[in-house]
């Protein structure tokens, strides 16, 4: 279990996990895996395109935290139930701040960096974009 891929028309971006850091979180999203959903830019949380129609994840919070590091991935478990973002999902490819915990469980690559700013970029620019998620294989 190293990471997973996106996939959108132009852009196929690499991600590793934070095995260390988020364990339950990646086992559970690998067993999600593949899936599809479509992606908006953020409003207020900064440079993150997100959705709020994610697979729901029924685990715990764990490393969770509102501060990211660009190329950070975020998910929002079910659990705690009180928590705004359950069943979001988000990727940073700036600077930014959630609006409540996420799990913080996988960052690009850093080779994917400027192809994630560019995702990042067209979805601001021009919309939502349907993106792909699979293995990283």
């Amino acid at each position: 279990m190293v990471g997973f891929n996106i996939k959108t028309t132009d852009h196929t971006i690499r991600f590793k996990f934070y095995t260390v850091e988020a364990p339950i979180t990646c086992v559970a999203f690998t067993s999600l895996l593949p899936f599809k959903r479509t992606f908006f830019h953020a409003r207020v949380s900064g440079q993150e395109i997100w959705t709020d129609k994610a697979p729901p994840l029924d685990i715990i919070q764990e490393n969770a935290s509102v501060f990211t590091d660009p190329g950070e991935v975020v998910y929002g478990p079910l659990k705690p139930a009180r928590a705004k973002t359950s069943n979001c999902m988000g990727i940073y490819y700036g600077e930014g701040r959630g609006l409540d915990c996420c799990n913080i469980f996988a960052k690009v690559f850093e080779q994917d960096m400027e192809l994630l700013k560019a995702l990042g970029e067209e979805i601001w620019k021009q919309g939502v974009q349907e993106i792909m998620f699979s293995v990283l294989g």
